[in-house]
């Protein structure tokens, strides 16, 4: 335990940490350490005598549990850190899932549905239940279930709208499949933890310490799982929960996807009588930085007092710059970076530019290729969307649960094995009828007299290939990697990728992606008792850390969302877009959450170390014209005497220095050379 040391911390971090019993509310302001707080008390308790395993820390992603690992690698024996269970909300409740959702009537082996599975069947489920004057979008009917689910409603019993129609048999049919959706993880653990208090109880023995972090984004179901886990089933009178969240209100910024930020607002109601600690000191930013972010939070009544200070003095004041048009707010900033790179002490990735909507990126992009700057956009196409991989993962999980019907409906004639669409409808629409899954209709005698013979032997096929893998996946001692393997070859799906791709080169880096699906199998394998159901599980979750993973790795200048940014850092930073109706968005008038949006603002703000820019402009190509802007109603809120206000022709104009002339030719010849 030699990294434990509690001197280490500020009297603030050392409150937090000491205070291990009865319930805790860290208010963790932007770059006050929480995460090392939340390391550090985990190893104090256990320090304190309790057992690792009793300790239970609950976050939001990978990215966030796995970075919590290997701090508390640090600081406790490996042996001792690997006992404590750290884990996103969807991993855990996953977990207890598999051992008692057969109390729920589903079967332990249930599949999980991720976002292309579930559009696919509520697009299939519109089909059949609207009638021809009605329309209801997917991605619509998709958001409104999962807004449902997320504040606890159980789909309605009568079908008087189609919206309720159709969450009804969405349910009803994702049952019937034995699967569940991301958002069933949550509602069902809930569910059953409410219902069976045999289960919660063992699980309240399980985890006597519970901590969560970033408590400011959980939604209603999220807080009902963490009382339910909290407190015990037989809990005396006056016993006082041992948790403890972390979180910080200021940088609540997802209540359009269901966040509730009254859960930590009114912490008290739901855990009485905490110890509140505020971590104030910053150890991100100048006071400068900080100075603007708390004038400008301060507007916001609804919120928890805190300042944020830093132990070190000074800093560049804040520019706001204002800009002709969007054209030039691209050029500048491209030009500055540029410049920056080869006059100071910078590198590309030094620098960071952050905006409201994605489509602001594109001109900063050209820009910058233009004077090639390396430089990478937080977002696009995840590894797991691509076609090939939902294959492999489809034809993966038919080996193990042939009731899943988006998964058989996929590689049913994927190659193409004489299975058409009009057999592939008449099928689906008989096991609604009947109510059982497409794979066991594709057995049942009425089916098979209504299809050619033809038809029914490329049936047979299909029955007999999935059968025969489904048996030697479950053989004593089967390595199941070598089965999948076999399985996927066999099904002749690596050859037929390669010919409907445009290119040799397309077909081999397709094929190249489901083959390194079958080596992390195999290397999963190695590690883990858990087998195929636990490798796809695994790769079901990853869903939840795809954008953490696009904020990883790669060199150059970071273009990012305000939303994606949360949770990062940045040497430089330019904010740009600080225009009425784009910051503060003119729906957030409509549908009063423009103090999310002053949140949004503040936390892009505070994501910045050293130097800050703010950039508005005067006019914006929207809708394909050119419309004029005002400066958003933020930029009057912030300190006078912490900011500066420019106009980018005077910062053009500017002479330069004759001193600097030289180095900074000098150093752009030498910049050159290297391009």
């Amino acid at each position: 335990m030699s990294g434990f040391r509690l001197f280490d911390l500020n009297p603030a971090q050392e409150q937090a940490v000491r205070t291990i019993e009865g319930p805790l509310l860290i208010l963790a302001g932007a770059g006050t350490g929480k995460t090392r707080v939340i390391t550090m008390r985990v190893a104090y308790l256990v320090s304190q005598g309790i057992p690792p395993s009793d300790i239970l820390a609950v976050t939001f992603t990978n990215k966030a549990a796995n970075e919590m690992r290997e701090r508390l690698a640090t600081l406790l024996d490996s042996d001792v850190a690997k006992k404590v269970t750290m884990s996103t909300f969807h991993a855990l409740c996953m977990r207890i899932l598999r051992l008692d959702i057969d109390k729920l009537g589903y079967k332990k082996n249930f599949s999980i549905y991720d976002e292309g599975d579930t559009t696919g069947l509520i697009k299939k489920i519109i089909t059949r239940t609207a009638a021809r004057d009605e329309k209801l979008e997917p991605n619509v009917a998709k958001a409104l279930i999962s807004k449902a689910k997320n504040n606890g409603w159980n789909a309605p019993q009568d079908d008087k709208t189609l919206i309720g129609a159709v969450f009804a048999r969405y349910q009803a049919e994702l049952k019937t499949l034995n699967a569940v959706d991301f958002d069933d993880l949550l509602l069902l653990t809930v569910k059953l933890l409410n219902e069976h208090p045999d289960v919660r109880e063992r699980w309240n023995n399980r985890f006597r310490f519970l901590m969560v972090d970033e408590f400011q984004d959980t939604n209603r179901l999220q807080l009902d799982l963490v009382s339910l886990l909290a407190k015990p089933v037989n809990a005396p009178p006056g016993a006082r929960p041992n948790v403890a969240v972390v979180g910080d209100d200021d940088q609540s910024i997802y209540g359009w996807r269901g966040a509730d930020m009254s859960n930590i607002l009114e912490f008290e109601q739901h855990f009485p009588n905490p110890v509140v600690v505020t971590l104030e000191q910053n150890y991100r930013s100048t006071n400068t930085i900080l100075g603007s972010a708390n004038f400008l939070i301060k507007n916001n009544a609804r919120r928890r007092a805190k300042s944020l200070w830093s132990a070190r003095d000074g800093g560049a004041k804040v520019r706001i710059v204002q800009m002709p048009d969007d054209r030039q707010e691209a050029e500048f900033i491209a030009n500055e970076i540029a410049q920056r790179i080869v006059t100071e002490p910078a590198k590309a990735e030094d620098f960071a530019v952050l905006y409201r909507m994605n489509a602001q990126s594109r001109s900063i992009e050209h820009n910058l290729r233009e004077l090639h700057i390396p430089y990478r956009v937080v977002g696009g196409k995840s590894f797991f969307d691509a076609r090939e991989i939902k294959d492999f993962l489809a034809y993966a999980s038919c080996l193990l649960n042939t009731e899943d019907d988006v998964s058989v409906l996929r590689i049913i004639n994927t190659p193409a094995r004489g299975i058409g669409a009009t057999l592939i409808e008449r099928a689906t629409e008989m096991s609604a009828v009947k109510g059982c899954s497409v794979f066991a209709i594709l057995s049942d005698p009425e089916f098979r007299g209504s299809i050619s013979k033809r038809a029914t032997g490329a049936v047979d096929a299909f029955i007999e290939l999935l059968d025969s893998f489904e048996t030697k996946l479950h053989e004593p001692l089967a390595d199941q990697a070598a089965v999948v393997r076999a399985f996927i070859q066999e099904t002749g799906y690596l050859e037929d990728l390669h010919r409907t791709c445009k290119t040799p080169e397309e077909g081999l880096k397709r094929q190249s992606k489901v083959l390194e699906m079958i080596r992390w199998f195999e290397e999963n394998q190695k590690k883990s008792d858990k087998g195929l159901r636990g490798f796809l599980d695994d790769m079901m979750l990853r869903q939840e850390k795809q954008e953490e993973e696009k904020k990883e790795g790669g060199d150059g200048v970071t273009l990012i969302t305000l939303h994606a940014a949360k949770g990062l850092e940045f040497p430089h930073v330019y904010l740009i877009g600080l225009e009425e109706g784009l910051l503060p968005h003119d729906r957030s008038k409509v549908e009063g959450t423009v103090d999310e949006e002053r949140r949004l603002l503040y936390v892009g703000i505070t994501r910045a170390m050293r130097t800050l820019a703010l950039t508005w402009c005067k006019n914006r190509v929207k809708y394909g014209g050119t419309m004029p802007t005002f400066v958003s109603s933020f930029v009057k809120e912030l300190p006078a005497e912490l900011v500066e206000h420019r106009d980018v022709s005077q910062i053009l104009n500017e002479p330069v220095p004759e001193t600097s002339v030289k180095g900074r030719f000098d150093s752009m010849l030498s910049f050159l050379d290297k391009l």
